[in-house]
């Protein structure tokens, strides 16, 4: 409609989906341009809103096709963009973290006022239907006086200890609690007012790459007049506990803010026999009553309505409706967001000098002088590799979206390029010199169109790129996903063909071997020196503990295996990877592939039995009926192509299925044979480094 709001999302990363779908569902708002320096991506999300898509912020601008944005770029991006963009007339949202610092906040208020514009914080967690019914009955005195709040955010952050390392919430110590403290500190401010910060505290550090250490939890004390709010936050493995908690002196509410629930427990006047029966009744009725309304919900909307999702649609409804107005909302607007970033501020003026130190860099001696390109070389293989590359003498070219990556330590011989994939003039220059590339990135995609551009394209550039800059040899690493693995009788080798028809096959299975398909092509047909690399499940210290290769994980405690789990696990050592990679260089091994797979040892309940050996965490453990899996997929395939009409929508075969709990035994002779490769063979060294010493757990 043309009295719509129009609304352009500046930044097409993960967030963005969730902006445009919840703005999608508002009334009286349309999306009107998206806008992403990467192109494609820009592009790809715009054409699912029939928007215009913009590789430039003045361009957007100039197009007068929105009259509100909302910024979801990185956050110290956020301040420049979001006054010019008020200043050229539009109203803006912008994502949390607004800015780095309340003095940015501020600043990016006053430029607001001076347009006579507004400016929203993306708080969004304020708009969750049971949060407002906590507020609203707060207010409304039925929980009584309030004495004591506990507001906490407890969830794994894999980036900790996983990567990828070159994000801007692992930059500095401060950029976590920037990060997610905003959360925590709009509830606080919001039910309480402006907070008065009396302590702050942090804790579990652990190193990143380079020795350079992050807290993973934070602990705050504040006050708000006469309650006492204590704010936490744990990023280590940890059962999943995203809560508001109020105590009064008629009741204590607490709101799980993950899920949507609200419970509140209130004493009764029955007598003390009858008393705790009848609370713990009421407990459970409540709880009853949550679940069924939720999973309600849930089946009405196809699973479109989740909590998340939700507390974005209601922010997005309560801000623009209030827009139409023509008034900003005031739990979102731009006092509210100077509020939150000035308890921020105060809590980081609190914590030691030490815990803020970013370790320095090592000083560079020399420049670097790289045969070796190692492209996804920020990512859990690639940081591996690289290291091993430095210690057998290469100096080492990462590519990476940005120009800092992991190797802090390294600065003799790692230099860091940001060259994009889809550039192949680009990519040729930055091969120039170059002995020896690794290919290890992948694309993760929804659609099978999106693999064919941003998986097989990107390989087949990559090596078109190595043919004209002269490189002596191009390493792939595919994955053992793509064989068919469903058959426990059937060992695999190199020999063993991928199936014949792979559109059945999942889209990562799929997206590879077609990438394999294509370069062999460049190989047979025009000399491109090949090698190809499929690892097994990979392991070891740097690896995440909810690997999906294993099983459904359902938060850090429970996990759901693909299969039975007593069939023998195709697991790998991360640094038996990084030296079969490295002997690919020099063997005599052009036009081959190589399975990268250890020897035979674990199942998946073996696995999990050893880790709670070695670090006394027993994970609930549930086997995987794989045609349930199946049938249920076929379920959702139907509602997704049917009911929600998406295109693009694949369904995996049984076999497919099958294939995720790798029943068939595989053979790594030829590794062992052409590459001299000796992966870990000692059953108790490698539950030491692939478990043990892995950090698995943070903490």
């Amino acid at each position: 409609m043309s009295s719509d709001i129009r609304v352009g999302l500046i930044g097409a990363g993960y967030i963005a989906t969730w902006h445009a779908d919840a703005l999608k569902a508002t009334s009286g708002v349309s999306i009107s341009a998206v806008c992403d320096l990467n192109e494609a991506a820009a592009k790809g999300l715009a054409d699912g809103y029939a928007a215009r898509a913009f590789t430039s912020v003045d361009d957007m601008i100039d197009a007068k096709c929105c009259d509100a944005v909302h910024i979801l770029t990185p956050p110290h991006l956020h301040e420049a963009i979001a006054i010019q963009c008020l200043e050229a007339g539009l109203d803006v949202l912008v994502e949390k973290p607004v800015a780095e610092s309340a003095t940015a906040t501020r600043a990016i208020q006053a430029a607001a006022e001076a347009a006579g514009k507004s400016f929203h914080a993306g708080h969004n967690f304020l708009g969750l239907p049971s949060y407002e019914r906590m507020k609203k009955a707060m207010k409304a005195g039925e929980y009584g006086r309030i004495s004591t709040a506990e507001i906490t955010w407890a969830l794994p952050l894999g980036p900790l200890r996983s990567g990828p390392f070159n994000l801007w919430l692992l930059r500095e110590p401060r950029n976590l609690l920037l990060e997610l403290g905003p959360h925590l500190m709009a509830f606080g401010c919001d039910l309480f007012g402006d907070l008065e910060i009396v302590h702050a505290e942090a804790s579990k550090p652990t190193p990143l790459p380079g020795d350079d250490p992050r807290p993973q939890a934070f602990r705050i004390l504040a006050r708000a007049g006469l309650v006492d709010i204590t704010f936490t936050i744990s990023m280590v493995e940890t059962v999943d506990d995203r809560s508001v908690t109020l105590r009064g002196s008629s009741a204590r509410a607490r709101l799980d803010y993950a899920q949507d629930v609200l419970v509140v427990e209130r004493e009764n006047p029955s007598d003390l026999v009858i008393n705790p029966l009848r609370k713990q009744l009421d407990l459970s009725r409540q709880h009853m009553w949550q679940g069924v309304k939720n999973a309600g919900i849930q089946l009405a909307s196809l699973n479109t309505k989740n909590p998340y999702g939700q507390s974005f649609l209601g922010m997005d409804a309560a801000i623009y409706g209030a827009l139409a107005k023509g008034k900003p909302e005031p739990r979102w607007a731009g006092p509210s967001a100077i509020a939150v970033m000035q308890a921020l501020d105060d809590a980081i003026n609190l914590l030691p000098a030490e815990i803020l130190a970013v370790k320095a860099p090592a000083v560079q001696t020399r420049k670097p002088k790289p045969t070796a390109m190692v492209i996804g070389g920020t990512g859990f293989i690639g940081r591996e590799l690289t290291r091993r590359l430095v210690a057998e003498g290469h100096d080492v070219r990462v590519l990476s979206r940005g120009r800092t990556g992991p190797f802090p330590d390294l600065p003799d011989n790692v230099e860091t390029v940001g060259v994009s994939l889809h550039d192949l003039d680009a990519l040729t220059e930055a091969m120039k010199g170059i002995d020896v590339v690794f290919n290890l990135a992948k694309a993760l995609e929804t659609t099978w169109a999106n693999c064919l551009i941003n998986d097989v394209g990107v390989a087949v550039r990559i090596g078109m790129a190595c043919e004209k800059a002269g490189v002596k040899r191009l390493i792939y690493t595919g994955t053992i996903a793509s064989y068919d693995m469903s058959n426990p009788y059937s060992e695999i080798t190199e020999s063993t063909p991928f199936p014949a028809d792979m559109t059945t096959r999942n889209l990562y299975a799929r997206s590879k071997a077609e990438c394999e398909r294509k370069l062999m092509k460049l190989h047979t047909e025009r000399g491109l020196p090949l090698v190809i690399a499929r690892p097994g499940i990979v392991v070891g210290a740097g690896g995440p503990l909810q690997h999906w290769g294993i099983g459904r994980w359902h938060g850090a405690g429970a996990v759901r295996i693909w299969g039975h789990g007593r069939n023998i696990l195709p697991f790998v050592l991360n640094e038996d990877i990084a030296d079969g990679l490295v002997r690919m260089i020099d063997a005599p091994a052009i036009g081959q592939s190589f399975n990268l797979i250890g020897d035979p040892m674990l199942t998946a309940r073996d696995y999990f039995d050893a880790i709670h050996d070695e670090l006394g965490a027993r994970i609930r453990v549930s086997p995987g009926n794989l045609n349930a899996f199946f049938v249920s997929d076929a379920v959702k395939y139907a509602l997704k192509k049917y009911a929600l009409r998406r295109k693009g929508v694949i369904r995996p075969s049984l076999a497919d299925w099958k294939s995720r709990a790798h029943f068939s035994p595989f053979s790594n002779n030829q590794a062992k044979t052409v590459l001299g490769w000796r992966p870990e063979g000692n059953k108790a060294a490698f539950i030491e480094k692939a478990i043990t010493k892995a950090n698995l757990i943070g903490c």
